[in-house]
């Protein structure tokens, strides 16, 4: 090789960024291949290039005025001399201009050809666009990944190292190439299988909050249950049996008890699914069975539940907040004292009621602390860094002694009323009293739980223990020492 030729090659392997001066790439570097000069390839390109990659584009127009927008460093040729410079190209274009690579057969054969393409809906074709590609190219090795990035994520890279990467092909070699790009470029890549997997990685970006519906369905519906209940308890009522128009109470006053009753339901509905699975699996004397399907569900949405309780919560602490500064309570609390002060009226100090109005504030603000603390600690960030040990005593032990406290706080804010005969307008009993059911169920239940001679059996099922074994292999149950 001459200097001229050695002098051309070590150019081609130059990276540059738009913002920084050239960084030469290591002495070996690997040459790859982009179809697509759109914001997705010229983002990969970008990416690519910072990591040390000799990048290639393939355009219909090589020199064209848009050939200016590509990554500086990288050199754009047309799709046959582009697709004879590297063994590894990524396909970053539409499956609707698939067409062009049909031409390209003897160029592509035995390449490797990562198809990064996406749907607009689910079901839009026969077959998954990978597969196609793959019937269009039939010598080459086709690999669908990259496809769940956004061009946003990979010109930002370095703070979304850990998104994965799915990979799916039929060739074991292929996908441990790109498998190999995909860990150099700083993500973490996971081989889904074979090539059939490819319409399921296409329907990933696709997916709306895949694990937050059920959540926000019950959060939806508890809203609206409650929010329609308590109009017609406390504003329409009022209107028809006193002809009194309180319908301002709507925006604060309503959705201030709305608010809470629902946090504390989805709060309960957290813990009560761990509650009925030990209770099912004291009555199996067995771990080694699969729970129902709707429980398998339900447990593993629970942290979206306590993320919305938590987000409910929140609001609860605002809009109480606002209290004082209302117009309507500055007015009553001014219609009060003048009262008070022509009818020269004196009213002596209450200690129970102080006791009552303090350990009611008290245990609210115990209980949302200790609510943000446990949203916290869902955070991966923050999880990542907790052993399972100090993970499990934050997210159980706090997460119920939580639950006890915001319990408390609104049996201490109901406290006596359920006596009075007035607190049953139209003989329904008020909100709080509905939304203390489920999480003085779950309380209860594990109280249960935690008792020395149920919390023994249930310690020994999840190491291992069947009720029954020992009968079955009596040599079992013997001890092993004398």
């Amino acid at each position: 090789m001459t200097g001229q030729e050695r002098s051309e090659e070590k150019s081609e392997c130059v990276s540059l960024s738009p913002m920084r001066e050239a960084v030469p790439a290591p002495p070996e570097c690997e040459r790859v291949c982009v179809f697509g000069t759109g914001d997705l390839g010229r983002s990969l390109g970008l990416r690519l290039l910072q990591a040390g990659y000799g990048v290639v584009f393939g355009s219909r127009r090589p020199h064209s005025s848009s050939s200016s927008l590509i990554p500086h460093g990288a050199q754009v040729l047309g799709h046959a001399a582009a697709a004879q410079s590297a063994h590894l190209i990524f396909i970053a274009v539409q499956r609707e201009h698939y067409d062009f690579l049909v031409p390209l057969a003897n160029q592509l054969k035995g390449k490797v050809l990562v198809d990064l393409s996406n749907n607009l809906r689910k079901n839009q074709y026969p077959e998954a666009n990978a597969e196609y590609l793959q019937s269009l190219v039939p010598g080459a090795e086709v690999v669908k990944g990259f496809n769940t990035l956004s061009a946003w994520s990979l010109q930002n890279g370095p703070s979304d190292a850990n998104r994965q990467v799915y990979i799916c092909g039929e060739s074991v070699e292929a996908k441990q190439a790109v498998m190999a790009v995909a860990t150099k470029l700083g993500f973490s890549a996971l081989d889904r299988g074979f090539l059939s997997v490819a319409r399921e990685l296409e329907d990933f970006p696709l997916q709306l909050f895949p694990q937050w519906r059920l959540p926000l369905y019950i959060a939806t519906g508890l809203s609206a249950a409650f929010f329609f209940y308590l109009l017609i308890r406390d504003i329409i009522y009022a209107y028809v049996t006193q002809g009194e128009d309180i319908s301002f109470r709507i925006m604060v006053s309503l959705a201030n008890k709305v608010c809470p009753i629902v946090s504390l339901i989805m709060l309960s509905l957290c813990y009560l699914p761990g509650v009925l699975a030990s209770f099912l699996q004291l009555y199996r004397g067995t771990k080694y069975r699969r729970f129902p399907d709707w429980l398998d569900r339900w447990m593993l949405c629970r942290k979206q539940l306590g993320l919305l309780a938590l987000g409910f919560a929140f609001l609860h602490v605002l809009y109480t907040l606002i209290i004082p500064i209302r117009y309507y309570v500055r007015f009553k609390a001014t219609e009060r004292t003048v009262s008070v002060i022509r009818e020269n009226r004196t009213t002596e100090f209450d200690t129970t009621a102080a006791w009552r109005g303090d350990s009611y504030l008290s245990l609210g603000i115990l209980g949302f602390s200790l609510y943000v603390l446990l949203g916290i600690t869902s955070l991966p960030s923050v999880s990542n860094v907790l052993s399972w040990r100090e993970f499990s005593f934050i997210q159980s032990k706090l997460g119920h002694l939580t639950l006890l406290l915001c319990t408390a706080h609104t049996y201490l804010y109901g406290w006596n009323k359920f006596l009075s005969s007035s607190t049953y307008k139209w003989y329904t009993p008020p909100g709080y009293m509905l939304c203390l059911v489920i999480p003085s169920v779950v309380l209860l239940l594990k109280l249960l739980l935690i008792t020395p001679c149920v919390d023994r059996t249930i310690t020994r099922i999840r190491q291992g223990w069947e009720r029954g074994a020992d009968q079955r292999n009596p040599k079992d149950s013997q001890p092993l020492i004398t």
